[in-house]
């Protein structure tokens, strides 16, 4: 793909950019005009895992399974300039407004390399309330899987 791009201006590139994100709006992967990284995630686990992705506006949770169960579903895309594992603030934890937090963390290439879901105990437990952020934010350890109440999904995302 590098070459591709090779010889192209920073014009360019942004207008690729920006009709690659149009593309994938008109194609239903993305919601929003913000970073891609939260919609192909919700995208990501409606197509893997059946859940049915709920309305941009609801608070809380962005999904829900076949059962009516709450998902709570946050992504974080790592480079080798940012390796943080760190998670999107997760607001009003306390009230318990989802029953599962799902989190991917993608490759600079979009792959999958780590995915968990995580019973909202767990991400109560080993989360940081920051004043600052007026939320949670929980870094995505490996170690979390030691917990029985967190699940390793990683290969239910994997690629077909």
């Amino acid at each position: 793909m590098k070459d591709l791009l090779d010889g192209l201006s920073v014009g360019d590139l942004l207008n690729l950019h920006g009709q690659i994100l149009a593309r994938l709006r008109e194609s239903k992967v993305l919601r929003s005009e913000n970073n891609p990284t939260g919609d192909y995630t919700e995208w990501l686990l409606t197509q893997k895992l059946g859940l049915r992705r709920e309305p941009n506006s609801r608070k809380g949770f962005d999904a829900v399974d076949v059962d009516g169960t709450r998902i709570q579903i946050k992504g974080r895309r790592i480079t080798p300039r940012n390796t943080s594992r760190q998670l999107s603030v997760i607001r009003q934890l306390e009230d318990q407004p989802f029953d599962w937090l799902i989190a991917v963390i993608f490759d600079e290439n979009w792959k999958v390399i780590r995915a968990m879901k995580l019973h909202w105990s767990v991400v109560m437990e080993h989360s940081i309330c920051r004043a600052r952020v007026n939320g949670h934010v929980l870094i995505l350890r490996d170690d979390l899987l030691d917990d029985p109440a967190v699940q390793d999904i990683t290969a239910q995302l994997s690629e077909d």
